[in-house]
């Protein structure tokens, strides 16, 4: 079979690891031909793509970042774009496409396969929050780096006798921030899922103060907001292809918020593009290369309209529109885990969204 690849939405760690498993699996068991098309579904659009022969592929499993680049490209946004879409892979002679991306690469994906192109997607998401599979790869490596950051603030914020802000990444769902928040020891993790009252973090802080401890780290996703906030925090008010706004700034407003209700020096430190560049874990490129396996074996068992996923500690097939369907947000048990810890002492329930 004569098979495209495509990378959509942002990178994130074990991109490469996945377009190297389908590749090798591929071309080892099945003799397939690979193309990559470039840039996401730009390159479907405008059929830029280039080869993707075995040596194609060859040490690119420890690399960060995608070979084939990758773009927030809507072919639905654009004049004619889906049919323009189906006429290059006709034109192209695609037997079938591999799609990784979160839920937007997935929705176009799902448009092409209700007009007949045979799709199969790979779930892909820093965030952590694509319905239908229980893990995305790059998400260990961004809460590896996260924490990491957040063990080297503590130290500098003792120091100084400092609140500081870590903001992290996470549009619609805190795992991000819960993960790193948790396993680094923050005093504070605030999260899209959970509204936050800002009098109620100063005064979590303050009590903290009143113990002794001098300083604090507080943990928030970028989706964050305080309660009865009419939007998000943005540091832009153009709109991407699927209708994003560019978030950024929480931690900025935290700080100067937090130093005005309490009085204690705080500074904001943003991690932004650090968490999804550079080299993924070795249980980022294990789990990217089992999706990758995954995929091409769904191809071959024509598994199309389909995406492939894990559940508990097995790969499966999920059709595409589960995936999309919904937002997998943190659970109630993970909030309460965080809550446990900290002394944010919020006393209202709080069921996440399902």
């Amino acid at each position: 079979m004569k098979i495209g690849i495509l990378t959509g939405g942002g990178d994130c760690p074990g991109l490469n690891a996945v377009i190297r498993a389908v590749v090798r699996k591929g071309i080892f068991h099945y003799n397939d031909e690979f193309i990559g098309f470039l840039e996401g579904w730009r390159g479907v659009l405008e059929n830029n793509f280039q080869p993707l022969p075995l040596d194609g592929v060859s040490g690119i499993l420890p690399r960060g970042g995608t070979i084939l680049r990758t773009s927030r490209t809507n072919p639905a946004k654009k004049e004619g774009g889906i049919e323009r879409c189906l006429d290059n892979l006709k034109r192209d002679g695609i037997d079938a496409l591999v799609a990784i991306g979160g839920d937007d690469t997935q929705s176009v994906s799902q448009l092409l396969y209700e007009k007949g192109a045979r799709i199969v997607g790979v779930p892909k998401t820093i965030d952590n929050d694509v319905g239908g599979t229980d893990v995305c790869f790059g998400f260990d490596t961004a809460v590896s780096i996260a924490t990491e950051a957040i063990d080297r603030v503590h130290t500098t914020a003792e120091a100084h006798n400092r609140v500081i802000i870590v903001e992290v990444m996470g549009r619609n769902a805190g795992w991000i921030a819960i993960y790193s928040g948790v396993a680094g020891g923050a005093d504070v993790i605030l999260i899209p899922e959970r509204p936050f009252d800002l009098d109620e973090v100063a005064e979590s802080l303050k009590r903290r103060h009143a113990r002794g401890r001098y300083f604090s780290i507080v943990v928030v996703a970028e989706g964050a907001k305080p309660l009865n906030a009419a939007h998000l925090i943005t540091d832009s008010d153009k709109l991407d292809e699927f209708g994003h706004e560019r978030l950024g700034g929480i931690g900025n407003v935290l700080a100067k918020e937090i130093e005005r209700r309490t009085g204690f020096e705080t500074r904001e430190v943003v991690l932004g593009h650090t968490q999804r560049g550079g080299t993924p874990t070795a249980y980022d490129r294990m789990l990217a290369t089992r999706y990758g396996i995954g995929a091409i074996d769904m191809v071959h068992s024509g598994k199309f309209g389909c995406m492939v996923a894990l559940r508990g500690n097995e790969i499966r097939s999920v059709p595409i529109t589960d995936a999309i369907a919904h937002t997998r947000h943190v659970s109630q048990e993970l909030i309460d885990v965080a809550l446990s810890l900290t002394e944010q002492g919020f006393e209202e329930t709080y069921t996440a969204p399902r």
